[in-house]
């Protein structure tokens, strides 16, 4: 059996029971249960969620995406092998934390495989938070040209590359177009104040402004709980993206929860502690995937630049990238993932055939 055949890189195509289109993300892919299916799960599970709640099944894929495209490797190689295993153990693991330590529960219910989430929809809070805690990536590239306000906070004079911020900053941008609000252009992924999400608080949203104070709050405990746990494995946490949404549970509570991924390799920045120290930066994250593909390529202006994205594009579909900066990567995410969750990452010699036997036997999803 090939390497190739152990990616799983199309992850749209199981015959899991939907009557909905299957929607399919960058990296993950989302099935719509049937009403009768979503039901009889939650009953048949015990669920905390409201009996009618609408359930979905998550699978993630080994696909690669940076600067908004989707690369692959030589010999058919259309992802990186262990990447998915690795990002959801990753997730599972501060998931599971966060709810011991009582700070919020997430939208999975149920991890039927490694590639697999049963999820709960939820209502989502139309902001993409980012906590940063060093001045680095493209922070940095508008610090070197005089930028200090960043989302309404001003920075201070004289900060250097790769430097421990004063504090942690909260830097928002929208998720999605949101449309109407004043002083926000309707465009994805902006860069927003505290002020624009108060004055405008349901327009993102949020159901009081209250639960901004309490996203805050979830925010920096989420960031403090991983950055502790990794501080433990000598491992730097330099930044990182959440999303939130609202969901009932069982008898009618509306709560605020954790959903997409937390904490992983491909949504933050986690450097190596010892290189850290001595003046160096090794990347344990996407970040240095990207860096890989800036220095690989002779123009690197095209993969910055939104304006050349017709070229960026057939870049990533022309270029079969060498099967040793795949296999680099795996060993980046596979690494980091045993690091943090103290368990190894098992390759699946056939991960499409174990889901869909796991699906039909055990959760009768598939006829």
């Amino acid at each position: 059996m090939s390497l190739a055949d152990k990616v799983l890189a199309v992850n749209n195509d199981l015959p899991i029971r939907t009557d909905k289109p299957v929607h399919s993300g960058k990296v993950r892919s989302v099935y719509w249960l049937t009403d009768a299916d979503s039901r009889r799960l939650i009953q048949e599970k015990g669920y905390d969620v409201a009996e009618d709640a609408p359930l979905a099944i998550m699978v993630i894929s080994d696909r690669i995406s940076a600067f908004d495209c989707i690369w692959h490797g030589e010999g058919g190689m259309n992802g990186v092998p262990g990447k998915g295993a690795a990002l959801n153990a990753i997730s599972n693991h501060w998931f599971k934390l966060f709810k011991e330590q009582g700070l919020a529960d997430s939208h999975i219910l149920d991890i039927p495989h490694p590639f697999v989430w049963i999820v709960q929809k939820a209502k989502p809070v139309m902001i993409e938070a980012i906590c940063r805690q060093y001045i680095t990536g493209s922070m940095w590239r508008a610090y070197t040209k005089g930028e200090r306000d960043f989302c309404g906070i001003e920075l201070p004079e004289g900060l250097e590359k790769d430097q421990k911020l004063p504090e942690l900053l909260i830097t928002p941008s929208t998720k999605g177009i949101l449309e109407g609000i004043p002083g926000v252009p309707a465009v994805d992924d902006v860069n927003i104040t505290r002020k624009n999400i108060e004055d405008n608080f349901e327009a993102f949203n949020f159901r009081s402004s209250e639960d901004i104070d309490r996203y805050e709050v979830l925010l920096q405990e989420g960031f403090d709980v991983i950055s502790d746990a990794l501080a433990k494995l000598d491992q730097v946490f330099v930044d990182t993206k959440f999303e939130f949404g609202y969901v009932t549970d069982a008898v009618g509570n509306e709560k605020l929860i954790y959903m997409d991924e937390v904490g992983t390799p491909d949504s933050s920045r986690i450097w190596d502690g010892p290189s850290y120290r001595e003046g160096k930066v090794v990347e344990n994250s996407k970040e240095g995937f990207r860096q890989l593909l800036l220095n690989h390529f002779p123009d690197p202006d095209i993969l910055l630049n939104k304006d050349r994205m017709a070229e960026r594009s057939a870049l990533a579909r022309d270029n079969a990238l060498p099967t040793e900066v795949l296999m680099a990567v795996s060993k980046t995410y596979t690494d980091i993932a045993e690091t943090i969750t103290g368990e190894k990452i098992v390759l699946s010699d056939n991960p499409k055939a174990e889901i869909i036997q796991i699906l039909k036997e055990e959760y009768g999803l598939i006829d």
